[in-house]
């Protein structure tokens, strides 16, 4: 039996600076499968005094799919008006997400420190936020948080919480930079990944907090061509998003950027 093709998506933070229709007919043009989508884009959208459903209406006249919607981060341990804000920006992104027919949303961890069992808590909380709009919650370990910066601490915050609706994203550029492989996904099953990102770390020394340095497949030190296989052997079979915030990137022509993304991409696959 022939292997599924992989469907890609393009992250808007990859192209940040190019205004959202021409993210999209960039990624459009180039190829891409679907895009993904921040909170970010509707806060601009707003601030720019654009209509409610700017974001939606321009999403579909793009023709592209939606892989996922991201929330704002922060709800793990945020504490009373802040909680109760983030809380409904995660309601809002999960409307949002099911009005342009994406069953995924993600968020990052908390950066700070704070106790897993109240983690765990939170996740159930907003997982039945999630259920509600017949979404689900990919958490993304963030390497270069104080505490929940490896694929093992995540795993364990959503073991506890042990949800249906919330899973583990496993982001390439993370798993390098904690310290991590492709083996790491050795007894991971399938269906304990919601969602897939990647982009390349820079050869050498990288500092502590520099995240704005992402890199094409290939161009860097991630071993991709393991680290897709290791994807594919747990069963996921959801999108997989190109994420590479880079002011280097910002700077050229975002088609360009898009399809010399895709080709990396595809020659790792």
């Amino acid at each position: 039996m022939s292997t599924p093709a992989a469907r890609l998506a393009l992250h808007t933070w990859t192209l940040d600076t190019t205004p959202l229709p021409d993210v999209l007919t960039a990624a459009r043009a180039t190829g891409w499968d679907a895009i993904e989508l921040r909170r970010l884009d509707w806060t601009r959208a707003a601030q720019a005094g654009r209509a409610a459903t700017w974001v939606e209406d321009t999403v579909r006249a793009g023709g592209l799919a939606v892989a996922c919607v991201g929330v704002e981060f922060g709800w793990m341990w945020a504490d009373g008006a802040e909680r109760a804000r983030l809380l409904s920006v995660f309601d809002e992104q999960c409307a949002r997400a099911k009005a342009l027919g994406c069953g995924t949303v993600m968020s990052p961890v908390d950066k700070g420190t704070g106790d897993v069992a109240r983690a765990a808590s939170s996740v159930r909380e907003v997982g039945d936020v999630a259920a509600r709009h017949g979404v689900r919650l990919a958490v993304e370990f963030n390497s270069q948080c104080e505490q929940l910066n490896t694929l093992e601490r995540v795993r364990e915050v959503l073991a506890k919480a042990a949800h249906p609706r919330c899973g583990l994203l496993f982001d390439a550029y993370h798993m390098q930079r904690s310290g991590g492989s492709p083996r790491s996904l050795d007894d991971v099953r399938g269906d304990e990944i919601v969602y897939v990102q990647f982009s390349d770390v820079p050869r050498g020394e990288v500092k502590h907090g520099e995240v704005l340095n992402r890199l094409p497949p290939g161009h860097g030190c991630v071993p991709f061509k393991d680290f897709f296989a290791a994807v594919r052997a747990t069963g996921y079979a959801g999108f997989m998003s190109y994420e590479a915030p880079n002011p280097a990137a910002w700077a050229r022509p975002p088609r360009d950027v898009a399809t010399e993304a895709l080709a990396a991409t595809r020659a790792v696959l």
